[in-house]
């Protein structure tokens, strides 16, 4: 195909997926790509594109989400809804088309986040764990593997620090004290173990999420007994979403070996 195919998931102007199908025609490994800002609507979409559209080049069934975000509808529960429902729309035949639902290998699922998508790509990973009634419970598409990119995954220490001035506890609607059961249902390294793989990519010089956030990840991960990796490339936050650079390709070769069939040697090569 020679673009993304948009699909909607729900009733709102930001609850739509953009599937971008590799070449070929058998099902493709999927990769659901989450992106970040802080929950905020002033950020969308377009940060993900870019990863999407190299996804596909080189093999994957790359899946682009857009969610209401803080701002415009999103925040608690919205937000989480609105990712449980994307990604559980990819098994919806009734809602993709024929020819693109034929082409998602849903035994293969990889959620790949940034910033607070990164946040929300670690809880898809661990939506099992949800109680019944949660937003996002009771998941319908299984998450086999995830990625954090700078990701926002202790939400306590989130708001202790004050990332994104005050930004989790705009997206939950008050503080850990204040409500403390909609922190125990949104953040990722309460949901461990999730029996996922994590690779954790971050920047050394990030400042706006810190690297302590993935390391804190890591470290409860490795206690419950998860696998989670932790790599960090020289950079700020933004320097692991730049598919030219160092960050990305080091995410690509983590995906790769992960995928079922090796790939060609020109899969990581341009």
């Amino acid at each position: 195909m020679t673009g993304p195919v948009v699909t909607g998931y729900g009733p709102g102007p930001d609850q739509f997926l953009e599937v971008s199908l590799p070449a070929g025609e058998g099902p493709a490994p999927v990769v659901v790509v989450l992106h970040g800002g802080f929950w905020r609507a002033r950020y969308g979409v377009e940060l993900a594109r870019p990863l999407a559209a190299d996804l596909a080049a080189r093999g994957w069934a790359a899946v682009a989400v857009e969610y209401r975000r803080v701002g415009a509808g999103g925040g608690w529960p919205t937000t989480l809804e609105d990712v449980a429902a994307a990604i559980d729309a990819l098994a919806d035949a009734g809602l993709l088309e024929e020819d693109v639902a034929a082409r998602l290998d849903l035994t293969d699922v990889t959620v790949v986040g940034h910033s607070a998508g990164g946040h929300l790509a670690a809880w898809a990973a661990g939506r099992s764990r949800l109680p019944a009634g949660a937003p996002g419970a009771a998941p319908r598409v299984a998450v086999t593997a995830a990625v954090s990119q700078a990701g926002v995954l202790d939400l306590t220490a989130a708001v202790a620090a004050d990332l994104g001035s005050g930004a989790a506890v705009e997206f939950l609607g008050g503080s850990p004290e204040e409500l403390p059961d909609r922190y125990a249902a949104a953040d990722p390294v309460r949901l461990l173990p999730t029996g996922v793989p994590v690779l954790c990519v971050h920047g050394e010089a990030d400042t706006t999420v810190p690297l302590d956030q993935s390391e804190r990840y890591a470290a409860a991960a490795a206690a419950a007994g998860d696998r989670v990796e932790v790599t960090v490339v020289p950079g700020d936050h933004m320097v692991v979403i730049d598919v030219a650079g160092e960050a990305w390709r080091r995410t690509l070769e983590w995906l790769t070996a992960r995928r079922p069939a090796a790939l060609d040697s020109t899969t990581l090569g341009s």
